[in-house]
């Protein structure tokens, strides 16, 4: 299949999948006798695999350990582990300056009367860098 068809059937962009090549995520293509590339059956399984991968936050180095380990029939499962364990902890660092985030503009938010007057305490803590 051309890369169109592989786009379509994998939820990638053609741009992606040109992407993840040049990077070396996803071995290169085969080539038709036009120069197009031609993508089989085991492509979409990795595609399929990065996007999902993607899909949940894993970064693009760590979907290039994800998928050396899914090749790697002979490798143990507590790798594969250790990298989702640390994975589930910088989400959760993320979380938690989100909700960071969330509070503070919430405060700002709350401090704010929202009427026809040009003072804006939201305005005031952004230039402030604080929220009081």
């Amino acid at each position: 299949m051309n890369i169109g068809q592989a786009a379509r059937r994998s939820g990638l962009s053609a741009k992606m999948i040109r992407y993840y090549e040049s990077i070396g995520l996803l071995r290169p293509a085969q080539r038709s006798d036009s120069g197009y590339r031609v993508y089989q059956a085991q492509d979409l399984h990795s595609l399929a695999f990065i996007k999902r991968s993607r899909d949940l936050g894993f970064s693009l180095d760590e979907v290039a350990r994800l998928l050396t380990l899914w090749q790697d029939r002979q490798r143990a499962s507590a790798d594969v582990k250790a990298l989702a364990m640390q994975h589930i902890d910088e989400l959760n660092r993320r979380i938690e300056e989100l909700v960071s985030l969330r509070d503070t503009l919430g405060e700002l938010v709350a401090t704010c009367q929202g009427d026809d007057r040009p003072d804006c305490p939201i305005l005031k803590g952004l230039a402030d860098g604080c929220c009081n």
